[in-house]
């Protein structure tokens, strides 16, 4: 019978301890995915994969090592807990790295208020292809879809288990449900491709196959005829689905890890203005069946909301304990960590303020300019902010969606353009990372 993933890191935590560590803390991970493609009405791959994967940590005195392995048996263990010691008295000193002190650890959590694993059975294979030949035969059903390249649909659960020779040992899981169909319009030089995708903690809470098949097809539809768009100075528009990459860049630069290394272009914006002052962007890693949600972070620290911006004003940046103690601050219960790395700060789940108006009314504000829907490739210098990337999405005249474009550029500087967005009121609130439509004015646009 398998050992538990609390008895597993208790067994790294005693051979690391046994092989001369100071310190430990160790990582069991349980997890099971299936996936399901169909192609042209049949199966065309099934895939099911599933494990344990443990990883160990070891300080010995000012020096550190992290070791993996997906092998569980008492003979490795004994084996990775040896090689952890000798790599870690080998390693430079650091005299940042640390665990957690043991009052400030997490307690008495509710999982059950997260609801981050559903309880109903895994879905068997039949049920899932049943899905993703649903989400094909309604995105061919929309007129003007030439072909579906891709129709799938998945599963996973996983199960975690954090221990550290301190006294910490918790975990818990998280299930997802998802299914995603890519659909093609035209032929050849005419071609143009959409998707949509949905994935949720709740196999219930999953919109239905054939809605997201429809919505993969009318997408790629309305991208018929895509041309360029006119080059110059014109207001951006982010559509809600690539938003929250604005935002993105903003938490990286945010990031304890950047700050410390020195290469993060908002590091002299602490207290600083960086969004409108009616703008709030606030972490909740509480927020039940969402995906980023957790009780208490890679290092056991007790997971806190907190205002990462608060009336646009930067309060502070994302820290873990070894990036805290760098900069002389308090972490933020922000740790993240694999079974084979060291802890590293990290969001969970984040939200903007929403504005009172529709996408549509934005749409109408901004006169003429470009409606981003996707965007490709990106060039962010993380010093400067100086922005590039490339984009499709829909030219606007006169307040009214003109034509498809692809093939264009736009630019800026983030510390310029986050300071003028203006959001509309379209976040949905299944995301980890809920960010309505933003208009940023003033872009500059490559195209013809």
């Amino acid at each position: 019978m398998r050992d538990t993933l609390d008895s597993l890191t208790q067994q790294l935590l005693d051979a690391a301890q046994k092989a001369g560590a100071d310190q430990a803390d160790a990582l069991a991970v349980d997890g099971t995915s299936v996936s399901i493609d169909v192609l042209n009405g049949q199966l065309e791959h099934a895939e099911r994969s599933e494990g344990v994967d443990i990883g160990l940590r070891v300080l010995v005195g000012q020096r550190q090592a992290c070791v993996s392995a997906s092998d569980v048996s008492a003979d490795t263990i004994a084996s990775m807990a040896e090689r952890a010691v000798a790599m870690a008295k080998e390693a430079p000193k650091d005299p940042h790295v640390m665990l957690a002190q043991p009052g400030a650890l997490a307690q008495n959590w509710d999982l059950s208020a997260l609801e981050l694993a559903d309880p109903t059975a895994e879905p068997d294979p039949a049920a899932l292809e049943r899905d993703a030949l649903e989400a094909e035969a309604a995105a061919l059903g929309v007129k003007g879809i030439s072909q579906v390249a891709s129709s799938s649909a998945g599963y996973g659960r996983h199960q975690f288990h954090l221990a550290t020779s301190n006294g910490f040992s918790g975990g818990y899981g998280r299930t997802n449900r998802a299914i995603t169909t890519v659909a093609i319009t035209g032929e050849d030089a005419t071609m143009e491709r959409d998707y949509a995708g949905e994935m949720r903690i709740f196999q219930s809470d999953l919109p239905s196959a054939a809605e997201i098949g429809v919505k993969a097809g009318t997408r790629t539809v309305e991208r018929a005829g895509s041309r360029k768009p006119p080059t110059g100075a014109y207001p951006v528009l982010y559509d809600e689905r690539i938003s929250s990459s604005l935002i993105s860049h903003l938490l990286a630069a945010a990031n304890g890890a950047m700050i410390a290394r020195g290469s993060s272009w908002a590091m002299d914006l602490l207290g600083e203005q960086i969004l409108p002052e009616t703008l709030d962007l606030v972490e909740d890693p509480h927020r039940k069946r969402i995906s980023g949600s957790r009780p208490f972070d890679g290092e056991g620290l007790a997971t806190t909301t907190r205002k990462i911006i608060e009336k646009g004003v930067l309060t502070g940046w994302t820290l873990d304990l070894a990036t805290a103690h760098k900069l002389g601050m308090e972490s933020t219960a922000s740790a993240s960590r694999g079974t084979s790395s060291p802890p590293s700060p990290s969001v969970s789940n984040v939200a903007l303020t929403q504005g009172n108006v529709t996408r549509d009314e934005l749409i109408s504000q901004m006169g003429t300019g470009l409606l981003v829907t996707g965007l490709i490739g990106s060039t962010i210098n993380p010093n400067t902010g100086d922005y590039s990337r490339g984009a499709s999405g829909f030219w606007v005249e006169n307040g009214q969606i003109a034509y498809p474009v692809n093939e264009c550029t736009i630019a800026g500087n983030l510390r310029d353009m986050l300071k003028r967005i203006i959001p509309a009121n379209d976040a949905e609130t299944h995301l980890s990372r809920m960010v309505p439509s933003l208009l940023v004015e003033g872009m500059t646009l490559a195209g013809d």
